[in-house]
This record gives C-alpha cells, structure tokens and sequence, in this order.
C-alpha cells in the first residue's frame, strides 16, 4: 500500500530480458538516490511509476536495486521497458502520514499526456484518460499519475476518453519525474480505490446466503 507521495526520483539503468519470446519479462536495475535503500530489504515493495514492484536483488552500498517485471505487467503500464527517470515511493508504514490517498500501486490503464504547459508559476498538466476509466474521475477526486497521488481539476468526457486536468506547483515537477513529460507521453494511471469499492456496491446484485434462504 502507497500514497502517492513520491519519496524519490531514481533511474532505470539497465533492462534486460528475461526470455527470448513475447511471453518473458525483463529484469531492471534501478539506481536510487543516495542513503535511498539504508532501510530497504530483499522482498520489500517499491512502486516505480505507481507499479508495485518487489525487489528482488539489492546493492545499497551502490545505490541499486533490481526489480523483475513479468510480460503482463510490462503491457499493462508504461515507462517501465527502457532507461529514463522514475519515481519512486516505498510501502507504506503503519504509522506513516497519509498525505497523498490510498494507493494500491496496481495500474488501472494508460493515460496520453495531452497538454504540459506551464501556467503561471504552476503547470497545467492533461491527460487523456480510456473510456472505460472515465467514470472514476471526479472534480477536486483523487487520481495517480505516474506514482504521484493528484487533484482532478476538471474533467472533459468525449468519444476518445475521458480528458482530466491537474494543477501542478513546482515542487512537484521539480521533485518527481513528472518533468519530462510533454504531450504524447504515456503514463500510468490508477483510479481512487474508495471509487472501486462503491461501483461494486451499487452495481453488485444481493444474493443470499443458504442460510438466511
């Protein structure tokens, strides 16, 4: 579990695959800020880009971990398949602040950054949600992009998806890999978990046990 915080903006160094076919994954070395990794174990979580991943070798000395990313995942997200910049947050502590929202680190879909301008001393970052995730955006609800718990400013619904726009200060572009993103840029997307559970609840029919039939 996460929350949307980004605790550090680290590099993939190295991919490499897992397999000769489409069905084997990759296998990635991340270099992490310096004293990152002091209290991080083998088996521990840390999302890459909103992606819970486990880490599966460690070299804290150096500054790296190695995570293994299977096939499905890797179809799933975005921005974990070659080098470049990414944001970190390790697993939540129970008694860590909640200053982002309850994050799962399980991507819902991919997002198209469709403007990054900066506005003021702020930027205005949209993006272009699929269809099918539309319905869990809100005006002022919660959304991560990328790993990083933000505010939906205003939505947009269209044939193509569902538009969302998102006010960014400079410390969060400064501070996350956020930054090197310009239109066209794929992103990982994950939806408000408190939004999941209420669709089931209106969606699901009642059914009654045996026992109280």
């Amino acid at each position: 579990m996460f929350t949307g915080i980004i605790t550090g903006v680290g590099r993939i160094a190295a991919v490499h695959d897992l397999g000769s076919s489409l069905q084997h994954g990759k296998r990635l070395t991340i270099d992490a800020p310096a004293g990152y990794l002091d209290d991080v174990g083998l088996g521990d979580s840390i999302a890459l880009n909103g992606a819970c991943m486990t880490v599966t070798r460690l070299d804290a000395p150096k500054g790296q971990f190695t995570i293994e990313i299977s096939a499905e995942s890797l179809d799933k997200t975005a921005g974990l398949a070659e080098p470049g910049a990414i944001n970190l947050e390790k697993a939540l502590r129970a008694h860590d602040r909640l200053g982002g929202h309850i994050v799962a680190g399980h991507v819902d879909g991919i997002g198209t950054v469709t403007r990054f301008e900066q506005v003021g001393e702020s930027w205005e970052m949209r993006v272009l949600a699929p269809r099918a995730l539309g319905k869990y955006l809100a005006y002022k609800g919660s959304i991560t992009i990328n790993g990083v718990s933000l505010t939906v400013n205003s939505i947009a619904d269209s044939a193509q998806g569902c538009e969302a726009s998102i006010n960014l200060i400079s410390h969060t572009v400064q501070n996350t890999a956020l930054g090197s993103l310009k239109a066209g840029s794929q992103v990982n997307l994950e939806i408000d978990l408190i939004a999941r559970y209420v669709e089931r609840m209106l969606t699901a029919e009642p059914q009654l046990s045996k026992a109280s039939a």
